[in-house]
């Protein structure tokens, strides 16, 4: 594993860390179908919810949410159609995005909820 597989490692645990103190439940991590992957997937409130997980320095240009593009959400949305039809759920569900941002010796974790509408990428 290279330096900055290592480092979105890392801020995924810490998403995964923040998700858990906020009492979701985590259901499944680097979930893949095909070449594609979801980083966290997780259920609250009786919703489940696809994490795309976003780690950056901070001096690096583009804010970690920005690298969501709209291939990447159809991506998303077209594997998490088969974790729900493979796992046999029905229930709503949202995508979001998990900014990990380094600065200095510590981590800025921003949540965003319902960060991305699916159905707007077909």
């Amino acid at each position: 594993m290279n330096k900055n597989q290592q480092f979105g490692k890392l801020g995924e645990e810490i998403a995964e860390t923040f998700l858990q103190k906020k009492s979701y439940t985590i259901l499944c991590k680097n979930y893949r179908f095909s070449r594609v992957e979801i980083d966290i997937i997780c259920e609250y409130n009786d919703e489940i919810i696809f994490v795309e997980v976003k780690t950056r320095t901070s001096d690096q240009i583009a804010f970690p949410e920005q690298a969501v593009g709209k291939a990447k959400q159809r991506n998303i949305r077209i594997a998490a159609e088969n974790f729900l039809e493979e796992k046999e759920i029905n229930k709503p569900a949202r995508f979001d995005i998990i900014a990990v941002v380094k600065d200095g010796s510590s981590f800025k974790v921003e949540h965003i909820e319902d960060a991305f509408y699916p159905f707007d990428v077909l």
